[in-house]
């Protein structure tokens, strides 16, 4: 996925010379120093005149596309082979090393004001919220789609227009030590949290684990920074005290920020807010939403954007595809949700989801969540409690570890209620879906992205109607 601006942004704009000085590298030939470089890409697809070369190591060496790359318009390669290659170029020991100090360097020259989100789940809904917001006054970018580690957020900051003011920066883990790469690369001038889950334990091995890791987007914040954290999450206490910065927490109570629930709609959800005036509405099901919009709300309000241009960024933000996502054919409603997955994530989508209004029968559609080492099967067999046969009429299961939860709605459901396919019977669970549904339905889909779920929503959104 490449990041397009918009015509007429201002792109970043750097002298091989000064890319050179900023890598403490020498440049062989004194013609190139002044050679403009205006983005930085590592996929020789993407590149267009005045792009960076960036061969990364992945599955392929990205040193074995330069021609490719110079073809699409390189001006420039960073490189590390001992041969010089047929394009201006900077020899460095490691290009990815290169790339993240480059992105380091661009960020202290163009000095925006930057937002780190993180967080078990909510975190690029949060990303998106605050931008929406923050971008009603100021000039704001943001990470785009799920481009928030250690190759992806320098990606982020290099694309971003030399004029940003703010940055909005998601930033994602599953190992210890990878918020505090990215925490400190970036240097945030405020830092939020927003859940601790159950993400990633094969790597972690418990919620405690995931909460340290978390707060590692402490470790560059600056020392006049912002930190704000779920307030009821006890995991947290702890870990808070060493904190010099201030921290805000939010959460449901009357001593901390705080949300009320004026209603709950198919679409979306109303509230209100104790540090701003009126009612305010997001396009977004599901109470849990509304935290994370609280959060962005107050990064507005503490950036000075006035309490009227904060609503209004909130009815309509711009949102990253396959996080609640409400789609519609044929008179059925479908939330899409097929990004990513996790128990908390999946439980709170549930307990939502059984509370809208339908005119037929609610169906959910659940794959696997990975990732969670150990503890994978237990998880699952957890969800039987958010799942009841008055409430979500039919279950259809999809994956090696949904056999666990299956298994477990054995007694809860009546018979032919409950469809389990294994990870071979896509095409055969698309088709049972298909069959299922009728006009004044509604589904949920949800899985962790490797299930790949993104087929069911594709096959029940085509133009034909079902039948």
């Amino acid at each position: 996925m490449g990041i397009r601006p918009k015509k007429g942004i201002k792109k970043m704009k750097l002298t091989l010379g000064e890319i050179a000085q900023a890598l403490h590298t020498k440049i062989t030939n004194p013609k190139w120093e002044k050679i403009v470089i205006t983005a930085a890409e590592f996929d020789s697809r993407k590149i267009e005149s005045g792009g960076l070369f960036v061969p990364l190591k992945g599955a392929r060496d990205g040193h074995d596309f330069l021609a490719a790359a110079k073809t699409n318009g390189a001006a420039a390669t960073l490189w590390s082979r001992p041969e010089a290659p047929a394009l201006p170029y900077l020899q460095v020991a490691d290009p990815l090393a290169a790339f993240q100090k480059l992105a380091k360097y661009y960020l202290q020259k163009i000095q925006p004001t930057v937002i780190a989100i993180t967080g078990s789940n909510g975190k690029t809904t949060t990303k998106d919220l605050s931008a929406a917001v923050l971008g009603s006054r100021f000039k704001t970018w943001k990470t785009q789609g799920n481009y928030n580690n250690n190759v992806g957020m320098p990606y982020t900051i290099l694309h971003a227009p030399e004029d940003t003011e703010k940055l909005v920066l998601e930033m994602g883990m599953d190992h210890f030590g990878e918020i505090d790469f990215l925490s400190r690369l970036a240097a945030p001038d405020i830092s939020a949290i927003t859940l601790i889950g159950e993400s990633h334990l094969e790597f972690f091995g418990e919620r405690r684990g995931i909460a340290q890791a978390k707060m590692e987007i402490v470790n560059g914040l600056k020392e006049d920074g912002l930190l704000i954290v779920p307030g009821d999450e006890p995991l947290l206490t702890e870990l808070l005290r060493p904190v010099t910065q201030e921290v805000v927490k939010f959460g449901m109570g009357d001593e901390m920020l705080h949300a009320r629930v004026v209603e709950k709609e198919k679409d979306g959800i109303r509230f209100t807010l104790n540090f701003l005036p009126g009612e305010f509405w997001i396009p977004i099901p599901g109470e849990y939403n509304v935290k994370n919009a609280l959060i962005a709300a107050f990064i507005g309000k503490r950036s000075g954007v006035p309490a009227e241009k904060i609503r209004q960024a909130l009815q309509n933000p711009p949102l990253t595809a396959d996080r609640t996502e409400w789609l519609h054919r044929g008179g059925i409603d479908i939330l899409s949700d097929v990004y990513n997955a996790n128990p908390t994530a999946m439980k709170l989508v549930l307990d939502n989801f059984q509370t809208l209004e339908t005119k037929g029968k609610r169906v959910a559609v659940l794959g696997d969540m990975l990732e969670l080492g150990s503890q994978g099967g237990a998880l699952h067999q957890e969800i039987a409690e958010h799942l009841a046969p008055d409430k979500i009429n039919e279950v259809f299961l999809y994956g090696t570890l949904m056999a666990e939860l299956a298994a477990a709605l054995k007694t809860r459901y009546p018979a032919g209620k409950v469809h389990y396919f294994s990870t071979n019977d896509q095409a055969a669970l698309i088709k049972s879906v298909e069959k299922a549904l009728a006009p004044g339905d509604m589904v949920v889909v949800k899985a962790s992205h490797g299930m790949h779920l993104e087929n069911v929503i594709a096959a029940l959104t085509q133009a034909a109607p079902l039948g």
